[in-house]
């Protein structure tokens, strides 16, 4: 065999060993991958559920380091391409889910997407109608649900006008008693245990203009004809919810405060001196008639500096759809029938106190 010769078989063979060494990386290399890849694909040693958040807004990119953090999944920079492949990730739900290392990874997915989240334990409460802004305090402080001062403290902060739409209707008034008082709407509720005062106050809140949306879509076209502002409005819908019993009477005795209001006359409503005595008195004496407060409208003019109470919805729709009558005055008939005896003068008004006072000598005898 002649040099050439040699020199060309020893080349081919050492060009053959490097190809085949070149493959046998290259083999190696993808066997090391595929392994990476099943690896960090398989699910992760099996253990006890844990509860994972999946915050409100978080990418599926967080939802991955999530999951890798607390030993849901193997690997997140796999699991991030593998929900990019199966076109996965931007429908999972926030909230809080009960997930288990060793679940499959479609399986993860699957619950995800469903937002099959853990139900919160929550509390239900009431707030009664007509009630205060301190009423609610001590009510929900005595059913632990509040401490009543933060109560009190939140519902006066200027921050929280922001929450609602209703609320940002307030008007400033260093006269009134209570910033919130008949904001914060009458209803029973169920909220997440735990619930801050602040939350619990927003969310009675909100829940005045979800009502608001049930009136019909004229309400503020016959508030602008009643020419009077919606905070006047619900200082209205407060005092009939306080004075009235009867669902038929609510419209006569708002069409009556406007009567009065018209006619420059004072109001008279004996529920916002109870307002301003702090409690419930069935009789009133006269000395408190004469307690000085801009809300003692047997003192004052005009309307109060705003809301007694938190009225129903029924209550302000009667603030608003008032009964178009010639009464002026009222009295309770004290006959059990928590009605009223309706005049257009006073001197009938007389006639209907000396009624009223028979019945109430009758009921007790």
């Amino acid at each position: 065999m002649d040099a050439a010769r040699y020199r060309r078989k020893r080349k081919n063979r050492i060009t053959l060993i490097v190809i085949s060494s070149i493959l046998g990386v290259m083999l190696i290399g993808v066997a090391s991958v595929a392994l990476y890849v099943w690896n960090g694909l398989r699910p992760a040693p099996a253990g006890a559920v844990i509860e994972v958040e999946v915050a409100k807004g978080a990418s599926p990119n967080r939802v991955a380091e999530t999951l890798e953090r607390q030993g849901i999944i193997r690997n997140s920079f796999l699991f991030k391409y593998y929900l990019r492949l199966q076109d996965e990730g931007p429908s999972f739900k926030a909230g809080n889910y009960e997930l288990r290392p060793g679940m499959k990874l479609d399986e993860i997915i699957a619950k995800l997407n469903s937002g099959e989240t853990i139900q919160a334990e929550t509390v239900r409460f009431t707030v009664p109608e007509g009630f205060t802004v301190v009423q609610m305090a001590e009510k929900l402080a005595a059913e632990g649900l509040v401490d009543k001062d933060r109560f009190l403290e939140a519902a006066s902060s200027q921050a929280m006008l922001t929450s609602s739409t209703a609320a940002g209707r307030i008007t400033a008034s260093d006269s009134k008693n209570q910033l919130l008082e008949g904001y914060l709407f009458p209803e029973t509720y169920e909220m997440i245990k735990g619930s801050t005062e602040e939350d619990i106050i927003k969310r009675m809140m909100q829940e005045l203009d979800r009502k608001l949306q049930q009136l019909p879509e004229d309400w503020e076209e016959a508030l602008e004809a009643r020419g009077v502002t919606f905070h006047e409005m619900m200082t209205i819908a407060s005092m009939v919810e306080r004075e009235v019993v009867l669902p038929e009477e609510r419209a006569v005795v708002a069409g009556i405060i406007y009567n009065r209001l018209g006619d420059n006359m004072m109001l008279q409503i004996d529920a916002t001196v109870q307002y301003v005595l702090g409690k419930q008195k069935e009789r009133l004496m006269e000395s408190d008639l004469d307690v000085d407060s801009p809300y003692n409208t047997y003192r004052h003019t005009g309307l109060p500096p705003g809301p007694i109470a938190s009225p129903s919805l029924a209550a302000i729709e009667a603030a608003l759809y008032p009964e178009d009558t010639k009464y002026f005055y009222y009295v309770t008939k004290k006959d059990g029938s928590q009605g009223h005896y309706f005049s257009v003068t006073y001197r009938e008004h007389l006639k209907n106190k000396r009624l009223s006072e028979q019945n109430q000598s009758q009921n007790a005898s």
